[in-house]
Order: structure tokens, then C-alpha cells, then sequence
């Protein structure tokens, strides 16, 4: 009579994938497009913002979740920015990195990329123009994170 219930629990096989697939599907929410958390050094925030306007493109389904901040990684306010970033990372189901010159140099990207994989995330990285930065941030070789073209990213997206 006690309360264990784990005898039961090998009918239904493992649920673990399916509490999986659960959260990724409301994740993206009802409208069907994906939540996508994009990671860029505030240097870039310009080009990101033409992106961040091709998402708006009723064609899109990609639906971005960022913060731009000019805040120093080391600020009295970063414990709190950090709060803030993981909880809109955790509401993603993909992780965006927008690759530049500045990037290597981006407390923040790196964060973000490591807080995106320790939640689980899938981060891929992106250039604009056809040829990637010559000088690609360690955290994203370290991780073997796919880098890609702007142009690819969609279909990308549409594979996953």
C-alpha cells in the first residue's frame, strides 16, 4: 500500500523522450514558428536588426528572442542580465550566434553560447556574406558548433 508507483512505470516505456518532445513544442508556442534566441557581440546589432527584420517576414518562421546589451560583462548589473538571459534562453529552442570580427572579443556571446548548450540548446553559428569571419571564436570550434551562411540558415532550420 505504500506510494512507490515506480511498478508501473516500466508500461510506459521510457517518457523521458516525450516530456522531451513536449517542451520543444511549446517552446515554439502556438503560432508554429520557432524560438530562436540570437547571440551577437552589440557591435553588430545593425546587421542584426536586418535579420531580426527578415523574422518579421510573414514567410519566416523563425521568431527572434534576444537582449542587446551594451553592459560590461563585469558590471554591477551582469548577475541579474545573466538571470534575465538564461530565462530567455530557456524559453528558446535553438540558439542563433551571429559570427563577426567582434565576436571573439564578446564576454557575452561566449556566455551565451555555453549557457545555451549547458540548457540542452542547439546553437548553430552564422555569417553574412558567403565566407565565415577568418577568426572564428574558440568557444565556437571547442563545441563543434555548425557555422553556416545567412543566406543557408533557413533551410537549415527547416531540417531540424
Amino acid at each position: 500500500m505504500g506510494g512507490g508507483g515506480s511498478s508501473n512505470s516500466s508500461s510506459l516505456g521510457d517518457t523521458s523522450q516525450l516530456e522531451e518532445r513536449a517542451k520543444e513544442i511549446l517552446q515554439q508556442g502556438d503560432t508554429g514558428r520557432r524560438n530562436v534566441f540570437i547571440s551577437f557581440a552589440y557591435e553588430d546589432i545593425e546587421i542584426v536588426n536586418l535579420l531580426r527584420g527578415q523574422a518579421k517576414n510573414e514567410n519566416s518562421d523563425i521568431e527572434f528572442n534576444d537582449f542587446s546589451i551594451k553592459e560590461p560583462f563585469d558590471s554591477q548589473r551582469a548577475e541579474y542580465i545573466r538571470q534575465k538571459l538564461r530565462e530567455r534562453i530557456n524559453q528558446c529552442s535553438l540558439t542563433i550566434v551571429y559570427l563577426s570580427t567582434d565576436t571573439p572579443s564578446s564576454a557575452w556571446v561566449k556566455w551565451e553560447v555555453e549557457k545555451s548548450i549547458e540548457l540542452g540548446k542547439r546553437v548553430i553559428a552564422t555569417h553574412s556574406g558567403e565566407k565565415a569571419p577568418a577568426q572564428i571564436p574558440e568557444f565556437i570550434s571547442i563545441n563543434k558548433i555548425k557555422i553556416l551562411p545567412w543566406s543557408s540558415l533557413a533551410d537549415e532550420l527547416k531540417k531540424t
